[in-house]
């Protein structure tokens, strides 16, 4: 039996500030109500612009309402330079309690991990985390490895900095990619050391299904971290080789989509 926690002290104690959020939406031309909503969640540095590019049209055009939500800090959302994950996760939990139905929630990234402790606060329909930062030692050895420069200072309370190669295959065109570049923003240097620490999440609320997708050529996620991450909740990584970090971003982003849409009609969830 999963155990679920009721009272959480330093959440009454310490109550999470109000901040304005900013969600994003695409509905499909014909409402299918046997499909949930989908809410995308974006990684550090990611706003919901970064599913704006194509995700939220693409699941609308197959009869999802879909949504994304930049957590405070990201995106066009209320700056907070001091933020926690917690923070983040009751970003998610808020606009996720705001839609008509139960909701998917889908995250990428860090975004994933910020998933992960929603679903522990919010009883979803099914989880979905894709290329999933639940940080750890092998995760910022393979940083370090590939973005020595750029990943450092995080490490000291610093701006993280992501390189091209971590984030996209050579299959994106280059002035793409230094336009995704250019709009990756930061996130609060606590939520970034918090990652550091890997804190475990919480038992999801009513054990709804969760489905791990990644890449084995992933240049932030080692593959021994998805398998780990995907074991986690009773299943093994949908892989997408060649394919960098940023799913959603880069030349093949319809493959994971429509993956993760079929698993959602196929399942009924």
């Amino acid at each position: 039996m999963t155990s679920v926690r009721i009272m959480r002290t330093r959440d009454w104690a310490h109550p999470v500030p109000p901040a304005r959020r900013e969600v994003l939406t695409a509905t499909p031309e014909l409402p299918d109500d046997s499909k949930p909503p989908v809410l995308f969640v974006p990684g550090f540095g990611h706003g919901a612009w970064a599913y704006a590019e194509h995700w939220l049209e693409h699941a609308a055009g197959r009869g999802f309402a879909a949504h994304a939500v930049s957590p405070r800090g990201h995106g066009n959302s209320e700056p907070a330079p001091k933020a926690e994950l917690r923070a983040y996760a009751h970003d998610v939990v808020q606009v996720a309690a705001g839609l008509p139905r139960q909701a998917v929630l889908v995250g990428h990234g860090a975004g994933a991990l910020v998933v992960a402790h929603a679903l522990a606060r919010y009883p979803a329909r099914a989880g979905v985390l894709a290329a999933p930062v639940f940080g750890g030692w092998a995760t910022l050895g393979l940083a370090l490895r590939h973005n020595l420069f750029g990943t450092l200072p995080a490490a000291f309370g610093g701006k993280l900095r992501l390189a091209r190669r971590q984030l996209f295959s050579r299959a994106l065109p280059e002035p793409a990619a230094r336009e995704y570049l250019r709009r990756i923003g930061h996130a609060s240097p606590r939520a970034q050391w918090e990652l550091l620490r890997s804190r475990p999440p919480e038992e999801p609320v009513g054990a709804p299904p969760v489905l791990v997708v990644g890449t084995p050529d992933d240049r932030v996620v080692p593959r021994s971290a998805l398998d780990k991450v995907a074991r986690r909740y009773g299943g093994a990584p949908l892989l997408f080789p060649g394919m960098g970090h940023d799913l959603m971003l880069d030349a093949r982003w319809p493959e994971p989509l429509d993956a993760i849409l079929d698993w959602l009609e196929k399942g009924e969830h």
